[in-house]
């Protein structure tokens, strides 16, 4: 295997890993106006994801890092292309960083409120842009010869990239609501159970027809079963969400996300952005990645920082990994 082959994996990896984790974290900030019912409670859903939401924006961090260090016209073309929308997706991060952080630095009632209305805003429209960005990355944008996109943004809202972003959506939402009921205590917990059953047969609709959609327009064996995966996952963190097993149904929510993220790279090897003008006008792995010295020493880079990011982020998750409930909220309690 070459080593833009084995960057191509790479980023896949950097990817779900942004998508298992940062979408429960979104999932959360959806929650806090769908589910939580006075400022206790929408302090409680903020508190599951307080001590590792920035954690979990690495990711992304790393995974456009990557993408820009070993595939710069990929890079170039996508940010370039998707300009707008990526821009939207950027401020909407800022803005929930921020929000994240000062609300809690005044005691007004208004004050407080308006930051978790920005919470929720900047979690739903990420959800669903990256959903959008990378539908049109699987069904393939107008790239010319000189490997530029030429369409406009209007292009990329097409059926197939808005049915990837209602999944995105719907699936980090259920997502955040197994987490919720993993992390919380009484009803609330309960509450969450029954949201997440609602919002997981939603999702086992659109994620169906999407992946199906993709499979047919530019699958194979392998994407067949990552796909059947990714279904039977889904269906199991249902069983799983109904039976009160909270853990096994974030751990098969995740397994969804993964496999889903899996079978739209597997549709896209080995081109990293095709072409819907000319096919010999696709980014591929070969023509988008830069000089083989530059991926080498990435590798080494990467294969010395990535085993202490990731004990660190477990250590964090350990460390936090208790319930909470309205009763550890002080002004609650009292």
């Amino acid at each position: 295997m070459e080593l833009h082959d084995v960057w191509f994996v790479l980023i896949a990896v950097l990817w779900t890993g942004y998508f298992f984790l940062e979408g429960f974290d979104f999932g959360v900030g959806i929650l806090t106006k769908l589910l939580a019912r006075d400022r206790p409670e929408r302090r409680v859903l903020i508190n599951t994801i307080g001590p590792v939401w920035d954690g979990n924006e690495v990711w992304l961090l790393t995974a456009g890092g990557a993408t820009f260090a070993a595939f710069p016209e990929w890079y170039a073309t996508l940010f370039s292309g998707f300009y707008l929308p990526l821009l939207l997706i950027l401020v909407c991060l800022i803005v929930r960083g921020v929000a994240f952080e000062y609300r809690v630095k005044r005691p007004e009632e208004n004050w407080q409120r308006n930051w978790e209305t920005a919470i929720f805003w900047t979690s739903l429209l990420p959800a669903f842009l990256w959903g959008v960005a990378f539908g049109n990355i699987a069904g393939g944008v107008k790239i010319d010869q000189d490997f530029e996109y030429v369409g406009n943004v209007w292009d990329l809202l097409n059926p197939h990239a808005l049915l990837g972003g209602l999944v995105t959506l719907t699936l980090f939402t259920f997502h955040g609501a197994v987490f919720t009921a993993l992390k919380t205590v009484g009803e609330i917990r309960e509450r969450a159970r029954k949201l997440a059953l609602k919002v997981g047969l939603a999702t086992a609709v659109f994620a169906s027809i999407f992946l199906l959609w993709t499979q047919i327009d530019s699958g194979d064996a392998k994407s067949l079963v990552a796909l059947v995966v990714a279904v039977g996952a889904l269906v199991a963190a249902l069983v799983a969400n109904q039976a009160g097993r909270e853990g096994w149904s974030f751990a098969l929510s995740g397994v969804t996300i993964v496999a889903a993220v899996a079978m739209l790279f597997l549709t896209l090897f080995p081109n990293v952005m095709p072409s819907t003008l000319d096919e010999n006008w696709s980014l591929t792995v070969t023509n988008a990645s830069s000089s083989p010295y530059t991926l080498k020493i990435m590798t080494w880079c990467a294969g010395i920082a990535t085993p202490i990011v990731l004990l660190y982020q477990g250590w964090t998750y350990w460390v936090f990994r208790k319930r909470i409930g309205t009763q550890h909220i002080a002004e609650a309690a009292h």
